[in-house]
């Protein structure tokens, strides 16, 4: 077993914290910043964290412009990332200060519920309204840089054919994971169906 402390290093070639917990969902979260400046930017610690009110919540490891405009608006979409749209994702996460929208070729379509656009090339999107920013600290309570933004779920998009006898079938999405190391990304493989014990 290979084993280290992350305080002492891990003297590896890459960092294998990510490609542990793995394969992550990405958060590909849109926003509006004070200025009406539109931004789209990928996050790979990203999930779900309750079901009822139904949350989920992204972490960016420094107060970027997704964490700002989220702060200040109190609002994001949750938009999904698909195989088909891998590499406008990846257009997006540029550190550049432009339209990621625009640069991306992707389209801004206004949300239902909420004042940001979602992404209307992604079959699923999640409005969401800002429940709680976490400000992370270590172990000894030292602070972090990293913030975590929590989001309450306000309004569902599913593309149709994602719905198989009213359940989404979530291979047909095909949707992309992020993997460990710099370059990897994964798509779906075998389904393995398990029912729990009573």
């Amino acid at each position: 077993m290979h084993f280290y402390e992350p305080r002492e290093g891990h003297g590896l070639p890459h960092d294998p914290f990510n490609a542990l917990v793995a394969p992550r969902p990405i958060g590909w979260v849109s926003s509006r910043g004070p200025d009406g400046r539109l931004n789209l930017a990928p996050y790979s610690f990203f999930n779900a964290f309750c079901y009822t009110p139904p949350i989920i919540g992204f972490s960016s490891t420094s107060r970027k412009d997704s964490a700002r405009n989220i702060e200040a608006g109190g609002e994001f979409v949750w938009n999904l990332v698909t195989r088909a749209l891998l590499e406008p994702m990846n257009q997006t996460s540029t550190t550049r200060r432009v339209d990621e929208f625009a640069v991306a070729g992707l389209t801004p379509e206004p949300s239902r519920v909420v004042g940001v656009p979602r992404v209307a090339e992604s079959p699923v999107a999640m409005e969401c309204r800002l429940s709680q920013v976490v400000e992370l600290t270590a172990a000894d309570g030292t602070p972090t840089d990293s913030v975590v933004c929590f989001g309450e779920v306000v309004g569902v998009h599913i593309a149709e054919h994602l719905l198989v006898d009213g359940v989404v079938d979530t291979a047909l999405a095909d949707p992309v994971l992020r993997g460990g190391g710099p370059t990897a990304y994964y798509t779906l493989g075998e389904r393995l169906d398990l029912r729990r014990p009573g």
